[in-house]
């Protein structure tokens, strides 16, 4: 199986260099809305793209996503949002989903997969999807050839790692601390910890994400991850603007920024 996901990490790799990856949650701040900020990342130099799948019960995200969240679903957003935004941004650039299970459950496990593949993207982040629980979703992602992403975290044991990363494809995702999403002064030390440990067990690409919002912190992060997972400090940029078109001009130059940090030393 190869997506247009793993074919970025190599060329990324090749490049001596890490991948930016933007997120935003589909709907927010509206459905064109979204889909214009997603294209203003790409315009500034975002690799590859997470939409968000908004959930009433977000377990993982901060109060600035939760909060993008809440805008997203009086909007009225759901799968069908999600696809259609899916669908206009993938052609920009690799494209994966950030949900958790209980929107797939409810849609059905082959239907989600289906459409994903239909609209172009490459894969799916399940957060709260364990190991344990992953049998029949190994299998039908694989049918589908689509990344299933895995998130780790500093708790996380050796031999837990082992196991997530035999069942994982495209990359890890490593939360760069215990709590959740949003925009923080530095990155947590046991960022680099927690990937030097993937790195013991896996030789897929690792992304960090989790309080990454800076240029400086982009560029500390790319010095021994693959990808830098930014979503907070683009949210936080739409919210304060005081026009969409501001809003956008600002998520661009962000971007532009943070792409300029990745090159390795």
């Amino acid at each position: 199986m190869s997506t247009r996901l793993d074919a970025l990490f190599l060329k990324a790799r090749a490049e001596n260099r890490a991948l930016l990856i933007g997120y935003l949650p589909a709907g927010f701040p509206t459905q064109q809305g979204c889909i214009d900020a997603l294209t203003a990342m790409v315009e500034g130099g975002v690799d590859a793209i997470e939409i968000g799948f908004p959930y009433s019960d977000p377990v993982m995200d901060g109060p600035i996503i939760q909060a993008a969240a809440d805008t997203s679903l009086r909007n009225g957003t759901g799968a069908k949002e999600v696809f259609a935004t899916l669908e206009a941004v993938a052609k920009l650039a690799p494209t994966v989903v950030m949900t958790y299970w209980n929107p797939i459950e409810k849609y059905g496990v082959t239907p989600f997969l289906a459409q994903l593949k239909a609209v172009g993207g490459s894969g799916v982040i399940t957060p709260d999807l364990t190991i344990e629980e992953s049998a029949a979703w190994i299998t039908a992602s694989s049918e589908f050839d689509t990344n299933r992403i895995y998130v780790v975290a500093p708790s996380t044991g050796m031999e837990r790692l082992r196991r997530v990363s035999e069942a994982t494809t495209g990359f890890i995702y490593a939360a760069s601390l215990m709590g959740v999403t949003g925009t923080r002064t530095s990155v947590s030390s046991s960022a680099r910890e927690l990937v030097g440990r993937v790195r013991e067990v896996s030789d897929l690409p690792v992304a960090v994400g989790l309080g990454v919002s800076t240029p400086e912190q982009a560029h500390e992060v790319a010095q021994y991850a693959d990808g830098v997972i930014v979503g907070s400090a683009f949210i936080r940029l739409l919210q304060d603007s005081s026009s969409p078109e501001v809003g956008l001009e600002k998520v661009r130059e962000l971007a532009r920024e943070l792409s300029k940090g990745l090159i390795r030393n």
